[in-house]
């Protein structure tokens, strides 16, 4: 898959092609319909098919200090979108003088002169343009007098999370936020991930016998509720079953919010200095502060024998 990150990337002699619009953030399985829609519509065409999303998110530029919670990076969001079969990611840099362009110069500008729209997929929802002015009707008038067609994909994921609602990022991020490591699942179609640099914390975990890899996240990470969740740790390449600790240390009178995960079984591993992820399957417990030492490590082997029977169990299914 080509990345762009700007129209300047997109090479001069660029065809035809089928397009679609958005933030994209997580790429949950209402995002996958359209965004599958595309890449079929493309294939029937005989042209690639374009994904287009903005960096920053566009409420930081329009309301600075807004930036939702990010339930993938750029890269992962990536990754992906190739999975679906798209052809191309065009990350467009969104400014403050890119958020005035009228609904008409944005099709003209991108979807026009640049991407040379055979057709445009969106959700019914779809705006752009200066102040969100431009809808899934206006882009259709224009069409007709640029020669692209436009498809809107109405059917929409529904699932038992949050109450039988649409799938989307902003439940998603909520349903993260709680912990409800189950529900965002069913809507990302995956366990939620987080990923960042090993970095040096107290060293309290290999004091007591279970080293955990203190991570420092991508700014703006969707990060679950506090407490100790099931899940995997990956670290050059190698997935390993983890229990993980969201959340500050109440036992130690920490302050800082951290995320630290413990790979199961694992002894003598050095992660200083390596990007990882983590991700999150199942909830085990929330953050507790007990009366004794010998206390808290029974707690913690008990969270590692849940968590090594949750991960085998979720891996054996698969």
């Amino acid at each position: 898959m080509q990345r762009w990150r700007g129209l300047e990337d997109i090479p001069q002699d660029w065809g035809r092609s089928v397009v679609t619009i958005g933030s994209y953030d997580g790429v949950h399985r209402g995002h996958q319909l359209i965004i599958g829609r595309a890449v079929a519509k493309a294939r029937a065409l005989g042209v690639p098919s374009v994904v287009v999303t903005f960096s920053p998110h566009p409420s930081e530029v329009v309301r600075p200090g807004s930036h939702p919670p990010i339930l993938a990076p750029y890269d992962r969001r990536a990754e992906l979108m190739a999975g679906l079969g798209v052809d191309a990611l065009l990350i467009l840099p969104f400014t403050a003088e890119f958020s005035q362009l009228s609904p008409a110069d944005f099709i003209v500008k991108v979807l026009v002169d640049k991407l040379h729209a055979r057709a445009v997929i969106e959700g019914p929802n779809f705006r752009f343009g200066h102040r969100a002015a431009g809808n899934v009707d206006f882009l259709r008038e224009l069409g007709a007098t640029y020669d692209y067609e436009v498809e809107v994909v109405d059917l929409v994921e529904r699932g038992e999370a949050g109450g039988g609602v649409p799938f989307s990022s902003t439940l998603a991020r909520r349903l993260v936020a709680e912990g409800d490591m189950d529900g965002a699942a069913e809507i990302l179609g995956r366990p939620h991930r987080v990923e960042g640099v090993v970095v040096r914390g107290a060293q309290r975990g290999r004091e007591l016998g279970y080293p955990t890899a203190n991570v420092e996240t991508l700014p703006h990470t969707a990060i679950p509720a506090d407490g100790v969740y099931a899940g995997w740790l990956t670290a050059g390449g190698e997935r390993m079953p983890a229990a993980i600790s969201v959340g500050t240390n109440l036992q130690f009178d920490a302050t800082e919010r951290t995320v630290e995960a413990y790979a199961i079984d694992r002894v003598g591993l050095d992660l200083y200095g390596l990007h990882v992820t983590v991700d999150f399957l199942a909830y085990v417990r929330g953050m507790a502060k007990f009366e004794s030492l010998d206390g808290l490590l029974e707690a913690i082997a008990d969270d590692v024998k849940r968590a090594r029977t949750l991960t085998d169990s979720y891996d054996a299914e698969r």
